[in-house]
Order: structure tokens, then C-alpha cells, then sequence
């Protein structure tokens, strides 16, 4: 997992190993995700399921009119359900495959974390372009910013990454794991949901930047706080 430094190599620095640190484990969760494919498999289905039962029910709205609205909602809604199927995972499995143990020695707690929060950014973004997708052809909804669009959906799930992946990390040795992490998270993301759906309502309707670069900021400053709570927590949480 680590370089071993020879005679002719550069002496590196902390902040190099942590990094590599946190790119193994990284890498680490990439290929067991390949080799099982549970969390993609449980997110997409979630995904697609939630969408399809949306436009079965509902159909193309196109009278009302807060309709921006109401697809920005269900977007976010969408997504947050999905979502906890699969980011709650990060170190649920390394319990019950036993390796948490090796991965404590193997890992300085920060590099954990910050390798936990890349596997799942990774996975909510795939998340993310997958159901915007969907919204676009079963729902026909009309994205009139498409740039603004991305960029609440990028800042938003950043959000909901540093959050959840904490938290990830506190119910994984409880019993009923699944209901915890959504008790636990949704008090965290609630802010961020409401300025999240407000923001896409906005991209939705095809505002100007000048409209949306409010709950943009509102988003990253929340993410911002929430990530380096998680760098203060993180080490207690792991090593308990």
C-alpha cells in the first residue's frame, strides 16, 4: 500500500504519504466495488426504480406552476434515497469482511477518511448523472441552465459526501445500520436539501448566474464546514 523508499528516491513528505495513503485506499474500495458491484448495483436500482415509479405516477407535469419546484424536489429526493442504500457501505463492509482491523494499521485515520470520501463522491456523482438522466427523458424536464445545473448538483453532493461519510463510520459496528445512518444523516442534511432543491429550481427555470451563485455559495460553505468537522471527528470515531 505504501512506497518503500530507495537510496536514489526523493525523501517525501507527510502531506505525500498521506495522500498516497488516501489514494490506496481508494483504490482499495474501487476494485472491491468492481469485484462485487454491490453498491452500484443497490444505487442504480434505487435510482431507477425511484424515477420510474415518479413518472408512472405523476407523468410529465407541464400546467403547474411551480414546476421547476416540484422536479428540483423530487430530483433531490431521489437522489438523498439512493444515496443512503449505498454511502452507508464505506465501512459497513470492511466490518463484515473483518479488515477495518488491518486497514487501522495499514492507514493514518485522515487518509481513511479522505479515501472513504473519494470512493463516494465517486459513487454519488454516478449516482447523480444517472438520475438527472432519467428525469430528463421520463419526466421531460427542461433544464434551462444547464451549467448552473451541474454545478448545484457537484456542490450538493459534496455536501452530502462529508456528511454521510462520517457518519458512515459511526453506525458501522451498530445493529440495525441501515435505519440509524438515515436517522443520523437527514438532521445533518436537511439546510443543505432545502438550498439544494431552492438552487436547482432556479437552474431549472434557466435563472442567471446572478440568481443561483447564492445557494452555490450557501452550498460550498456548508460543505466546507461540514468537512472539516469530519477532519476533527473523524480520528475519535475510527480509533473508539
Amino acid at each position: 500500500m505504501f512506497a518503500v523508499p530507495t537510496e536514489n528516491s526523493k525523501p517525501s513528505t507527510p502531506y505525500s504519504e498521506l495522500f498516497g495513503a488516501a489514494w490506496a485506499v481508494f483504490r482499495k474500495d474501487v476494485r472491491a466495488e468492481l469485484r462485487t458491484r454491490y453498491a452500484l448495483n443497490a444505487v442504480a436500482l434505487f435510482a431507477v426504480s425511484t424515477v420510474v415509479a415518479i413518472s408512472l405516477g405523476l407523468g410529465p407535469l407541464t400546467r403547474s406552476a411551480d414546476l421547476p419546484l416540484i422536479h428540483a424536489a423530487l430530483l433531490w429526493v431521489a437522489i438523498l434515497f439512493a444515496a443512503f442504500t449505498g454511502l452507508a457501505r464505506a465501512f459497513v463492509q470492511e466490518e463484515e469482511a473483518r479488515t477495518a482491523a488491518a486497514l487501522r494499521l495499514a492507514a493514518p485515520p485522515l487518509a481513511v477518511y479522505l479515501g472513504k470520501l473519494l470512493f463516494n463522491l465517486l459513487l454519488l456523482l454516478l449516482l447523480d448523472i444517472l438520475t438527472a438522466a432519467l428525469f430528463v427523458v421520463l419526466l421531460r424536464v427542461q433544464v434551462g441552465n444547464a451549467t448552473m445545473f451541474a454545478a448545484l448538483l457537484l456542490a450538493g453532493s459534496l455536501g452530502l459526501v462529508a456528511a454521510t461519510t462520517l457518519i458512515a463510520a459511526i453506525i458501522a459496528r451498530a445493529s440495525v445500520k441501515g435505519a440509524l445512518f438515515a436517522v443520523l444523516s437527514f438532521p445533518l442534511l436537511a439546510p443543505l436539501l432545502v438550498v439544494a432543491i431552492k438552487g436547482t429550481a432556479l437552474a431549472l427555470e434557466g435563472a442567471a448566474w446572478a440568481r443561483g451563485l447564492a445557494p452555490l455559495q450557501v452550498l460550498l460553505a456548508y460543505t466546507v464546514a461540514l468537512f472539516v468537522a469530519s477532519l476533527f471527528l473523524f480520528g475519535s470515531v475510527w480509533e473508539a
